[in-house]
């Protein structure tokens, strides 16, 4: 299949620390890929490597079909706002994206106008940008970001420290670029409920490895509410649960299933596994919440 964006076994170095270790990540084009960790677990390392910011140590990454020194040449197509953006207090939001232009050679008309427009400050005017608030400022990063029509835009924690209303605008803008513009992101962040609101696909990294890579469904699956029973004969349970009438059910391990329907037939369960002579090793109900699935993953708080 082909990806706009993968790596193989991505690795970044310091003296005897692997801030991030051996990561392969597959993004297609037209995702929100949320790439999801505590602060310090490689994040931030990972976007600067394939943003060309920083040189591997090991592994090498695709983007858009081309690797090695073809890839580098692509990053034009490649848009990034990492950790805090490069913006000049004392200038207009249109003067610091008028300067992004010319570095850039964008002479495209009404590129600055519509990129305003875009983010959500067409009418902000002369209004410097010292006297934006956090959101705006990271609306104008976005903008930043946008500049030169990327395909692939690289943003590392958009919404850090923005107070409720801040997140709020800036997540409408990404859903709005994404349906409006098929602009692929890849977003980094350690609060997964507020990304969950947009992600298509994420990647879970911690100490610097993957620890697991998921569709938005899969992840949903996986934190729904369910019985989780476990015995030592799936496949004759699973003969039960069709002969109960149950369906929507999923074998997870050599000894659990899940079941999504009739939450409260636990006991109707149990009895008939015994009938057939199943026996049943456990049989609960959960109801795991987006954190909660991320920190029995991580295996710890979050550190924010």
């Amino acid at each position: 299949m082909q990806y706009l964006l993968s790596t193989n076994g991505l690795t970044k170095q310091y003296g005897r620390h692997k801030a991030v270790n051996a990561v392969n990540i597959h993004i297609r084009q037209g995702d929100i890929y949320g790439l999801i960790g505590r602060n310090g677990a490689g994040k931030t390392t990972f976007l600067k490597m394939i943003c060309g910011l920083a040189k591997p140590t090991e592994g090498e990454f695709t983007l858009f079909g081309r690797s090695g020194k073809e890839a580098y040449r692509c990053l034009a197509r490649v848009g990034t706002l990492i950790e805090s953006p490069g913006i000049y207090p004392n200038m207009t939001a249109a003067q610091n994206l008028k300067l992004k232009c010319l570095a850039l050679g964008v002479r495209k008309e009404g590129e600055i106008e519509e990129l305003l427009r875009i983010v959500g400050l067409a009418d902000t005017g002369r209004k410097r940008v010292k006297n934006f608030s956090l959101g705006m400022k990271q609306r104008l990063g976005i903008a930043l970001a946008l500049v030169g029509d990327p395909d692939l835009v690289v943003l590392d924690e958009p919404i850090n420290g923005l107070d409720p209303q801040g997140i709020a605008e800036v997540r409408e803008t990404l859903l709005r670029l994404n349906k409006e513009r098929n602009i692929t992101f890849l977003i980094s962040s350690h609060i997964l409920e507020e990304l969950s609101k947009i992600a298509t696909h994420y990647g879970i990294i911690h100490d610097g490895v993957l620890l697991q890579e998921l569709t938005g469904e899969e992840l949903l699956s996986r934190c729904s509410e369910r019985i989780e029973l476990k015995t030592d004969d799936t496949r004759g349970a699973c003969t039960v649960l069709d002969g109960m009438g149950i369906t929507r059910y999923k074998v997870v391990d050599t000894d659990t299933i899940h079941i999504f329907e009739r939450l409260s037939d636990s006991g109707e369960i149990t009895m008939s596994l015994a009938g057939h002579g199943i026996r049943t090793l456990g049989i609960t109900v959960k109801n795991e919440a987006l954190e909660d699935y991320y920190l029995n993953l991580t295996g710890g708080g979050v550190n924010v």
